[in-house]
């Protein structure tokens, strides 16, 4: 499915991609209409009792591409930043079905990132590169100037997408919209509207661990209810609902929609 996806970010629409942590929040999502699926660094590191962005689930991430890749949508996965072995990585991403992957460069040197993602390409050309930049999520103060050095950079070394979280200033995406020619994506923060990062020339936008940050506390928030004696808020999927997302994700994975 790596053709279709590299497709859907030029497509006219704005690319949404939402982020899972398991197989049933990606069936869920599936089951809602998403065209694509990416995963989540923090949601699956968090759901196996480790901290995120220290490279200790290298084993989760590939377990779980493994389960996603049976769903019927293109599937990018987050690999923070490879797990010691990104070109590795990325060739058996890529030979188990994946669609893309999300790379950060944790603002490490920008000339070894640029080595970092053409070996990644030479290893698994079909694979969508998402090449991300910490500079305003790690930096103290975010460096407009050196996240253009750096997206450019990392264009030119082949990846087919840039990725700044964090950067929310319309002016500042404009900016790195201009600087580049490969799609710009941009991590949504409560408050934009899709339409106007359109305008902006955003062609992708991911939620990052947003969802699974707002189902521990709609967890978090029903146990406070049922311990208070407060009513249970209205809308939460039945045994059976869930039950379907995962018996419907692999039918719809096996062969096709049913």
């Amino acid at each position: 499915m790596s053709g279709e996806f590299h497709a859907l970010h030029r497509a006219e629409a704005l690319l949404l991609l939402p982020n899972a942590w398991d197989f049933t929040s990606a069936a869920a999502l599936v089951a809602e209409g998403f065209a694509v699926i990416g995963t989540t660094s923090l949601g699956v590191a968090a759901a196996h009792g480790e901290p995120d962005g220290e490279g200790r689930t290298r084993a989760q991430t590939v377990e779980l591409a493994a389960r996603l890749v049976k769903l019927p949508r293109p599937i990018s996965v987050d690999v923070e930043a490879g797990f010691g072995d990104p070109a590795g990585l990325a060739a058996e991403l890529a030979e188990l079905g994946a669609a893309g992957i999300n790379l950060e460069d944790g603002l490490a040197d920008p000339v070894r990132q640029q080595e970092v993602i053409t070996e990644v390409k030479r290893r698994a050309p079909d694979l969508f590169l998402n090449a991300r930049t910490d500079t305003y999520w790690l930096g103290e103060a975010p460096s407009l100037e050196d996240t253009i050095d750096r997206v450019v950079r990392y264009a030119a070394a082949g990846a087919d997408g840039v990725f700044v979280p964090g950067m929310t200033a319309p002016e500042d995406i404009r900016a790195v919209v201009d600087a580049v020619q490969v799609p710009v994506n941009v991590l949504f923060q409560p408050g934009q509207r899709i339409g106007e990062l359109t305008a902006l020339g955003v062609r992708r936008v991911s939620t990052g661990s947003l969802l699974y940050r707002a189902a521990l506390h709609g967890a978090l928030t029903t146990a406070r209810a049922v311990r208070d004696g407060s009513p249970v808020a209205s809308g939460v999927p039945g045994y059976p609902a869930v039950q379907d997302y995962i018996g419907g994700g692999r039918r719809r994975g096996a062969g096709g929609f049913q």
